[in-house]
């Protein structure tokens, strides 16, 4: 089944163009995960400043409050966060082909990104190739550089930038 959600976004990304509101084509992407609203706010705020395309990387099942304890070593945020594998499905794809730089935001769990983000890398892992990565993140404590330096280890064949932390 996961093979199946992971090739049905591939095809829908090349099939269906992302538009912005206006229903003109943007040069910039700003990806995001939010499971609470706050990076939601801050990527808005990035879109905004950079007139680029808005877009929610949603996990086909939504997070709830007791997903996200992550004092619950039970929680599925805390199982996903444990298992360097886990790639929770994702709701919706993209095209991204027609974005040069791709803004790519999340909240940071126990110091990196949460492995949805893994997941959408994962379904895109292609397209992204040619593409400027500039992670953003929201956090209550954590430094964004951790999380910086994971992707950029795990998926050494992107072009990341600096990242940046958003409040």
């Amino acid at each position: 089944m996961k093979y199946f959600v992971l090739s049905l976004c591939a095809a829908i990304s090349v099939v269906i163009p992302a538009m912005s509101q206006t229903g003109k084509e943007s040069k910039t992407l700003v990806a995001y995960f939010s499971a609470t609203g706050t990076t939601r706010q801050a990527a808005a705020k990035l879109a905004k400043e950079h007139k680029a395309v808005l877009w929610e990387i949603e996990a086909a099942e939504p997070y709830t409050a007791a997903d996200l304890d992550w004092r619950n070593k039970q929680s599925r945020s805390s199982q996903e966060m444990q298992d360097e594998e886990a790639r929770p499905t994702i709701k919706q794809c993209i095209n991204i082909m027609p974005y040069d730089t791709i803004y790519v935001g999340y909240p940071i769990w126990w110091g990196i990104c949460p492995r949805i983000i893994n997941s959408w890398i994962d379904n895109n892992l292609e397209q992204l190739k040619d593409k400027t990565l500039i992670p953003f993140a929201t956090s209550g404590g954590s430094d964004v550089r951790q999380s910086v330096e994971y992707l950029k280890k795990t998926y050494p064949s992107l072009h990341w930038e600096k990242g940046m932390l958003m409040k």
